[in-house]
């Protein structure tokens, strides 16, 4: 199972990282704290402190068309907030 899906970097995740030292991540639905911590510390070599996850459920959108109203919904998906221990980061854009 492929755990981590792909690094979230917004304005606010990049507000956290720099106060807090917490990073985002888009993980899999059916993962849990314990995989996603594994997962971590494996890929990027650092000390996890504390995980915490969020559900989101796509929300209904609507878009009006020549051929009437359209209806749908983006994909649900799950996020990750990990808490790195003091002096440990994650480069996402170093090149090795």
């Amino acid at each position: 199972m492929e755990v981590l899906k792909k690094p979230l970097l917004t304005e606010k995740v990049s507000l956290l990282t720099e106060k807090l030292n917490r990073y985002a991540f888009k993980v899999d639905p059916k993962a849990n704290k314990i995989q996603i911590k594994a997962a971590i510390e494996a890929m990027y070599g650092v000390n996890v402190e504390a995980v915490n996850t969020m559900k989101y459920s796509g929300k209904l959108k609507s878009r009006y068309t020549k051929a009437g109203t359209v209806t749908g919904r983006p994909a649900a998906y799950k996020k990750a907030i990990i808490t790195l221990k003091d002096g440990e980061t994650i480069d996402f854009y170093s090149t090795l």
